[in-house]
């Protein structure tokens, strides 16, 4: 019963959103919704660790190991602190019954991804978690909104009638979709090439959702329109069901495969590097942080792409991407939360807008700080643990390999790294020290503070206990992604890992000071978006291609619609071609003649009478009486037939 509270109380309590009237007692049941939600994760993983539970009416099998509930608990935490900021965010706004209806039916599909202990359970709550999440995206209503809202659903389709596919494929290939039972049923596949192709295709469905190079142009465009508490959602829970999907492929389809490796790690690095330039270019709020989302999405691809290179040695690794999904979870959650009283206090996301908003908020500015230093990767906080364990992990597989290409990963990871000091002392040095209008200390009710609060506290708390929690954690995850215990204590605040976060933090000192302030300020002071329009890869790549494709199939449908009428045309020009019309042998017809002869008349009355016999006979035949009659004459043969049968 447990169980099924987890999964399905989420999606009654938003069909329970209509019967509350206003939009604060739809914000308050939301909100108890959530930590009802997260109090019974909590019970029933506890209760049911390590088991796996089939629920036998929709065939689900669920799983509570160790990554899995540690996310189902994260996930449920992030809707409950969302929930507490979304009343204050959404007052006086319109539709509020339909964000909370799907804010919570996202809750269970999310909470039911993680938990799936099957392939099947797992895209089943993957699509509704995707087509449910379209409408945070369009919730303003606005051409922006709907414009990222049309993009974020082609995605989504597309990723999922590929990754259905894939799904199809792997099944034939082995026979089952058990997440558990994989690993060993795809070592017995022959066939490597087919398998590729199925993890290929299962792979574009939730890179898609990770927002991976080249899918990521969604992740720019939603965030930024979506509210601010969905936001907070679509960056740190819905980014990582895709990256939960990578994690399943690298460590039980594809485990130890030196080429998925390499793919990872270049799609990773691009990514990495990619996000990070467009936040640095960006004036937005949101958008910095959406892109923001984007580079760390390629850090932790990266970190995937090691735990399946380095082979046994991937303890680093193991534990360092996992401590990374985490930390960028809880500071997505806690800057979007912090854009969103950004918003309802100005009203505007512009740094131009909304400079000095922070000014004469100490409180705040401690928020921000944790949350920023947190993805910086400032000692002391989780984002520095998860750091130094990637940082460490491509440094051990650059030494054991010796390719160059692999020290110039290491060398894009310290220069992103740097890029992420950039652009968020950009943001910072605009709220909190730039002179603007002066706004009211009270930035939020308790609700806002309290929400942001538990958010942000959650990484100092990871990030000064690394051997006492975030390790132990970390540790319970390592059955999913297929790494090793740690071999031995990892010295966090040794000299040489200090050393790397020191080059990244010069880097983005440099890059703040030398690019930022002297490139993207203008002569008044204020910032200006440098990326090039022409860079958008869906008005300049994606687009033009799938209308060339969509002109395509039109004529190829045209000419197959009209290939038979042209083959019959073909047909009558020549082999069924009409004989001409020539000079008849004979004017009058074979029965006209014969009638003539045995009448002893001309051929002209004739060929008259015959006819008009042949006129009448035709419309007799026609006739409703002539139908009567055939029809009488035949049950009179009939009858005539049975009485010879039987008394014959």
């Amino acid at each position: 019963m447990t169980v099924y509270f987890v999964l399905f109380f989420p999606v009654a309590a938003a069909l329970l959103v209509p019967a509350f009237r206003t939009e604060r007692l739809q914000g308050r049941w939301a909100a108890a919704a959530c930590l009802i939600a997260l109090t019974s994760t909590v019970l029933t993983g506890v209760s049911l660790y390590g088991s796996h539970v089939v629920i036998p009416t929709l065939r689900l099998r669920l799983a509570f190991d160790g990554f899995r509930l540690l996310y189902a608990v994260i996930v449920c935490f992030m809707w409950a602190m969302a929930a507490l900021l979304s009343p204050e965010y959404f007052h006086g706004h319109h539709h509020t019954k339909r964000y909370y209806f799907f804010f919570l039916l996202g809750l269970g599909a999310t909470v039911g991804v993680f938990l799936a202990a099957d392939l099947y359970t797992l895209f089943l709550f993957f699509e509704i978690m995707s087509l449910g999440s379209y409408v945070w995206v369009v919730q303003e209503e606005t051409e922006g909104a709907m414009d990222a809202g049309r993009t974020y659903l082609t995605i989504a389709v597309l990723g999922g009638l590929v990754t259905l596919m894939g799904l199809f494929l792997l099944y034939h290939l082995t026979g089952t979709l058990e997440i558990a039972a994989l690993k060993e049923a795809c070592l017995l596949v022959a066939n490597r090439r087919a398998l590729w192709a199925a993890a290929l295709c299962i792979f574009f469905g939730f890179a898609a959702k990770a927002g991976a190079f080249p899918l990521h142009i969604w992740l720019p465009k939603a965030h930024p329109v979506a509210p601010a508490p969905a936001s907070a959602l679509l960056s740190g829970a819905l980014t990582k069901a895709g990256v939960l999907g990578v994690l399943m492929i690298t460590a039980q389809i594809l485990p130890f495969d030196d080429r998925w490796g390499t793919l990872l790690l270049a799609i990773g690095a691009v990514t990495m590097v990619l996000g990070a330039v467009m936040a640095v270019c960006s004036t937005n709020l949101k958008h910095i942080f959406a892109c923001s989302s984007l580079s760390q999405i390629g850090f932790i691809l990266v970190g995937v792409s090691m735990i399946n290179l380095l082979g046994e040695e991937n303890a680093l690794a193991a534990h360092g991407t996992v401590l990374y999904m985490m930390n960028h979870s809880l500071v997505k959650l806690t800057l979007f939360l912090l854009s969103g009283v950004v918003y309802m206090n100005c009203h505007a996301l512009d740094l131009n807008d909304v400079r000095g908003f922070g000014r004469n908020k100490p409180w705040l500015h401690l928020l921000f700080l944790l949350g920023a230093g947190s993805l910086a990767g400032f000692p002391g906080l989780c984002g520095y643990l998860s750091k130094t364990l990637v940082h460490e992990a491509i440094v051990e597989y650059a030494h054991l390999s010796h390719h160059w290409a692999i020290t110039a990963v290491e060398g894009l990871f310290l220069f992103s790294g740097g890029l992420t000091a950039a652009y968020l002392t950009k943001v910072y040095v605009a709220l909190f020290w730039q002179k603007g209008k002066e706004t009211d200390p009270a930035w939020g009710t308790w609700r806002s503070w309290l929400a942001v609060t538990l958010a942000a506290a959650t990484l100092p708390v990871l990030g000064l206990a690394p051997h006492a929690l975030a390790e132990k954690l970390t540790g319970l995850t390592l059955g999913f992604t297929g790494g090793h215990p740690l071999p031995h204590q990892v010295h966090y605040f040794s000299l040489e890992n200090l050393k790397g976060v020191a080059i990244s933090l010069a880097i983005g000192m440099a890059v703040y000071f030398l690019v930022i302030r002297r490139v993207m300020v203008d002569k008044d002071g204020n910032y200006v978006n440098r990326w090039p329009r022409w860079l958008n890869m869906e008005e300049y790549c994606y687009k033009p291609i799938l209308y060339t494709l969509i002109a395509l199939a039109g004529v190829t449908a045209r000419a197959l619609c009209d290939l038979p009428d042209a083959v019959i045309l073909l047909l009558r020009r020549t082999a069924l071609r009409p004989v001409r019309p020539g000079q008849r042998r004979q004017p009058y017809t074979l029965g006209a003649r014969m009638l003539a002869r045995f009448r002893d008349l001309a051929h002209p009355d004739a060929a008259d009478r015959f006819s008009t016999v042949q006129e009448a006979a035709s419309r007799m035949a026609g006739s409703l009486s002539f139908a009567l009659l055939a029809t009488c004459l035949g049950v009179c043969a009939l009858l005539v037939a049975v009485i010879i049968h039987v008394f014959g």
